[in-house]
């Protein structure tokens, strides 16, 4: 059995919590994604101008996780930008300078978020994700994991297609339209999501932190929008959406920088939440204390004093994953993966 097979395995126990308590994935810092060519969801040149940048890209990561003897499954990452499925409602996708392109809102009021039509998975910004997973499937074989791009949730999609200032007064005041906009996102994405899994069955879920989640533990996307709203409007606009992606693909993981704790008990409704990526403002132990039962925590660009804090708040049944994140080399970051590892087997 190659390493790979043998950190497929490892990963797996840790996912099922049938073994293993800590996975510890080395985050290589690889550049901008296309390199020179820039975001290949915003361009008209030929998608197969972007095939050998990626194959570059992935055979780098493959051999730092090879030099770190990490627990990482190197993959194909197509992570890109959070305004792919906006971009198919009609938003326009803008580059900014020194950062990912984000997508400019395309409705300012009800009348217009009712107006919009359900857009299709053969949009250009989608389709072209397909499209260059195939074509690098077609280079490196089918053994090699292609990932997802950018996944944002249906409510959180819904809050980029829609002018924030009104799509805040739209939830009290017009919530039958917020709800209509929501569900058209998340009938976007189950259909791009199931379209994913029948062209690449040993594809990866996950696109934020970094790490390998097989299509048969579900679906991963980022809630990042819920901080400003309440428990009762989470409920209302939010969880019906989540459980049913949970229910589709058997399983959701989702990451969550906003401020969003009061809406632990609401996660709690969500079938088979396998995983979370929570950024913590009032400490990590109250997520941990709720969820050790049912969901790996996975972190990314999380300070050492914060790994270890979770650590310090960990139960028997916990399980961690933490990226290795923001260091050149592996050599960098070894150190670090040494005091992790030895904390965790102490």
């Amino acid at each position: 059995m190659g390493r790979t097979e043998i950190n497929k395995k490892y990963l797996k126990d840790l996912y099922e919590g049938t073994g293993p308590r800590l996975g510890l994935i080395y985050e290589p810092m690889t550049g901008p994604k296309g390199g020179d060519l820039g975001d290949f969801t915003l361009s008209k040149k030929p998608i197969q101008e972007w095939v050998q940048w990626y194959v570059k890209d992935f055979e780098i990561r493959a051999r730092l996780s090879e030099k770190m003897g990490d627990d990482g499954v190197p993959f194909v990452n197509l992570n890109t930008n959070t305004g792919l499925f906006a971009a198919a409602f009609g938003c326009e996708l803008h580059q900014y300078d020194g950062s990912n392109a984000a997508a400019r809102p395309c409705v300012n009021n009800p009348s217009q978020a009712n107006e919009l039509s359900m857009p299709s998975i053969d949009y250009p910004t989608i389709s072209r994700t397909l499209e260059l997973g195939m074509l690098l499937q077609k280079e490196l074989g089918k053994d090699v994991p292609i990932s997802v791009p950018d996944i944002q949730s249906p409510f959180g999609t819904a809050a980029i297609i829609w002018n924030k200032e009104d799509f805040l007064v739209s939830l009290l005041e017009e919530p039958d339209s917020v709800k209509v906009l929501v569900r058209k996102c998340n009938d976007l994405l189950k259909a791009y999501l199931k379209e994913f899994i029948n062209l690449f069955p040993n594809g990866n879920m996950c696109h934020c932190p970094y790490m390998w989640v097989p299509p048969e533990y579900g679906c991963h996307l980022s809630e990042d929008e819920i901080g400003i709203i309440s428990p009762p409007m989470f409920e209302e606009f939010c969880l019906p959406w989540l459980i049913d992606l949970s229910e589709t693909f058997g399983g959701l993981w989702m990451h969550c920088c906003a401020d969003a704790d009061q809406h632990y008990e609401a996660f709690k409704k969500i079938p088979n939440l396998r995983g979370l990526n929570r950024k913590f403002f009032r400490g990590a132990k109250a997520c941990i204390e709720q969820f050790s039962d049912t969901a790996l925590f996975s972190m990314g660009w999380t300070p050492e004093e914060v790994m270890n804090e979770m650590l310090d708040c960990s139960l028997p049944n916990s399980r961690f994953l933490f990226n290795l994140s923001g260091f050149q080399t592996p050599e960098e970051a070894k150190p670090l993966f040494d005091r992790l590892r030895a904390r965790i087997q102490s």
